[in-house]
């Protein structure tokens, strides 16, 4: 199995930065990981509808590049389905079954994901309503794969 996580925009934070390497090391267990920075087109403060319609063009583009057209694709977007630990790690496990080799998740920038970048996707994931910063995004993330996987192998670390 091979997990690819792409993101839009630089991890700066050096706490961010250790936490995602600790889940990593744990998830490396179970599969290859793989972590695709993106560039982030710069937005200015008061951008045009249209101006942030090009630049989610722009990143959706980026953002497509890097998908596999085999892949199990899961973006996170405040509108798409939110799901107790359990059950991602039920729809992790049955991309699996349905002979997905590649589980690909998608975290956009500040302005989200692009139209099409929704339309490629197998499953909308939403953590919630809250809004929180992209970076933080990350680390929750990579901790949720490792507990789908843990759960899946019956660890004691869900609890």
């Amino acid at each position: 199995m091979k997990i690819k996580i792409v993101t839009v925009g630089k991890l700066k934070e050096k706490y961010l930065k250790d936490g995602i390497a600790e889940y990593s090391k744990r998830i490396s267990r179970f599969a290859n990981l793989e972590m695709i920075e993106l560039a982030d087109e710069k937005t200015p403060d008061r951008a045009s509808d249209s101006e942030n319609q090009k630049i989610l063009e722009v990143e959706g583009n980026r953002i497509l590049s890097k998908i596999g057209d085999r892949d199990f694709l899961v973006v996170l977007a405040i509108e798409g389905n939110t799901l107790s630990s359990e059950e991602l790690s039920k729809q992790l496990e049955q991309a699996s079954i349905k002979g997905f080799s590649t589980l690909t998740f998608v975290i956009g920038g500040s302005l989200g994901l692009a139209p099409e970048v929704k339309r490629r996707a197998n499953l909308s994931l939403s953590f919630g309503r809250l809004t929180l910063p992209h970076q933080l995004m990350r680390l929750v993330l990579v901790e949720q794969v490792y507990r789908a996987f843990s759960i899946q192998q019956g660890s004691p670390y869900h609890k």
